[in-house]
């Protein structure tokens, strides 16, 4: 599979070894990443933050375990914000997911493990529909690998995230009861989720996009405006990095296009 270049490319998210130590906690305040001790993993996290994903990737890949957390995130972040095709998009989820498998048994508190199956197998459920996913079981293994995530490491702002869309897209497919009373999941706690990861990562631009959507999910007409203040946040943020930049296009996209958010 050929990858498709980042559409930004841009000086700003060079990092060398030096800066991008300096500019770690900024960077890596939603997954809780520790800074990596071996050269190789630095190249790899450099190359991530630059957009070049698929040599992250294989940097990472080469490294074994210890490299599944960058391998993980470039992929997924590929697969999300940069891939138009809709089935390399799934082949990439299920690699991903596959890969946590082996990640967990080797690295069982690592929290990386748990979250980035949680996240890859949420993809695949908005992809291929959230009532499909549904009858094809993927909720529960949704929810256990972001709560395990949240388990290991309560401040996971991207964990809190992904439960908060976890959440919003269940009760949007199934209405609030069976939301409820089938999944546990409910607006309140949804909302909750998307505030606590804001407050532990005020610009993470994802944060105030999804939580948008989830607005949306459950209301379209009532959390409008709701929902263009939070875009407009999400659009305002100052990208330090690939992944930052990928995220506040898609929410200027949002607002140029009405406030749309499929």
């Amino acid at each position: 599979m050929n990858w498709m270049p980042f559409p930004y490319p841009e000086q700003q998210y060079v990092y060398d070894a030096a800066s991008l130590q300096r500019h770690w906690a900024r960077l890596h305040a939603g997954d809780l990443e520790p800074f990596p001790a071996r050269p190789a993993l630095v190249d790899a996290w450099i190359a991530f933050h630059a957009g070049d994903f698929h040599r992250a990737m294989k940097l990472g890949l080469a490294q074994g375990v210890c490299g599944y957390s960058v391998a993980h995130k470039a992929t997924c972040v590929y697969a999300s914000e940069v891939e138009l095709d809709l089935q390399a998009r799934l082949d990439l989820f299920d690699l991903v997911a596959e890969r946590c498998e082996r990640h967990q048994r080797e690295q069982p508190d690592n929290p990386a493990a748990w979250y980035w199956q949680g996240f890859a197998l949420g993809r695949t459920a908005q992809t291929i529909s959230v009532a499909r996913a549904l009858a094809k079981g993927l909720a529960p293994k949704v929810r256990r690998g972001l709560t395990r995530a949240l388990e290991l490491a309560p401040d996971h702002a991207d964990a809190w995230i992904g439960l908060g869309v976890y959440q919003s897209e269940i009760v949007g497919a199934t209405g609030p009861l069976i939301a409820s009373m089938s999944y546990g999941a409910r607006k309140e706690d949804c909302c909750a989720a998307f505030r606590r990861a804001i407050e532990l990562n005020p610009h993470a631009p994802s944060a105030y996009m999804e939580y948008a959507n989830a607005k949306l999910r459950f209301d379209g007409k009532k959390y409008l405006d709701e929902a263009r203040v939070l875009y407009r946040q999400a659009a305002a943020i100052s990208p330090q990095d690939a992944k930052e930049r990928l995220e506040v296009e898609r929410a200027r996209r949002h607002l140029d296009v009405a406030v749309d958010p499929a």
